[in-house]
């Protein structure tokens, strides 16, 4: 878990970026820091591994004062993937995904076969990209590199600083649907800066809207839509947003109670999991790309319900056939 307590910073010139922000990030859980330019979101997100060090207030860590910390073992235990990739040029792909597990002292067998792992999880052949250099690779293969590289030592925490931005519709939306998947996996705690609203709706758990070094609201994506805290959030979420989300359901309104047959049935198969108040887009996404009939609701890690798939079909007709009776 990481935790800012009354984190304020001000650059030499007077500049006061961040105002006293108090904000929990949970662990395991995808956090999106959005806002317009200059709102002080990236220098929050550098705050955390102290690229950037904070005026005053404190930073923890699983309760660890994070200035108490050597900064270098501090960003070795912290992903960190930006806009730019940074891939180093002179190394090949095998090279720079195993640059951190080399310097943590990892044994070859070991960050060898972390490499080929996690080549496999972004679709990467290893036998074909591993011996390969950066500029061999296109834009969005490269970014997918740099996603992975900050996997590769099992960093608890990654910072993501507008990785895709730079990319083209297609790829950036091929790495959200990527990093969504992973994440379903790892369950790392990510602190994700975007400005773009509807990345930060698809694959956040909880978006932190800034303005002028504050924190304007804290919320799920469903809870920011349907309930925006003033008009300045209402205002950068935009009207089109608000207005799809009248008729949208969630998955705890539809879910059968989990009964012990289902219960069963789900202990001997392999199953997705989803949280009670993720919403029907989001289950019936979920539910294509684990191929599987069902999934297993939970709310604090406690399984709460079963959703299937002729659920979510019913929903779907239902609204729509509402939708037409109203034309």
């Amino acid at each position: 878990m990481i935790e800012f307590q009354n984190v304020t910073k001000i650059y030499e010139d007077g500049t006061e970026a961040i105002k006293g922000i108090n904000l929990t990030i949970p662990e395991g859980k995808l956090i999106a820091l959005i806002g317009p330019s200059g709102c002080g979101k990236t220098t929050t997100m550098k705050m955390i591994n102290r690229l950037i060090a904070p005026s005053g207030g404190t930073i923890l860590i699983n309760g660890k004062d994070t200035s108490e910390t050597d900064e270098v073992d501090l960003r070795r235990n912290i992903g960190y993937v930006i806009q730019r990739i940074g891939l180093l040029p002179h190394m090949t792909i095998e090279e720079n995904i195993s640059l951190i597990p080399r310097l943590k002292g990892w044994k070859k067998e070991r960050y060898e076969g972390r490499v080929d792992e996690l080549l496999n999880l972004v679709g990467l052949e290893p036998e074909v990209y591993k011996k390969r250099y950066p500029l061999e690779l296109s834009g969005g293969q490269q970014q997918r590199v740099g996603v992975i590289r900050a996997l590769a030592a099992e960093p608890p925490i990654i910072l993501m600083d507008e990785p895709f931005s730079a990319l083209d519709p297609i790829s950036r939306e091929q790495l959200q649907d990527e990093l969504k998947s992973i994440q379903n996996t790892i369950h790392k705690t990510i602190v994700f800066v975007t400005h773009d609203i509807d990345e930060a709706l698809k694959i956040a758990d909880e978006i932190a809207v800034m303005r002028d070094g504050k924190i304007e609201q804290i919320a799920t994506p469903v809870d920011l839509l349907s309930k925006p805290a003033n008009e300045f959030v209402r205002a950068f979420i935009g009207e089109n947003r608000l207005n799809v989300l009248k008729p949208l359901k969630l998955v705890s309104d539809i879910m059968k109670e989990d009964t012990n047959h289902l219960h069963n049935m789900l202990e001997e198969n392999e199953y997705s999991s989803i949280p009670f108040d993720a919403s029907i887009q989001e289950a019936a996404g979920m539910l294509l790309s684990s191929g599987k009939p069902y999934l297993m609701v939970t709310k604090d890690d406690r399984k709460i319900g079963i959703l299937t798939s002729s659920d979510i079909l019913q929903t779907v007709a239902s609204e729509g056939n509402k939708e037409a009776s109203s034309v």
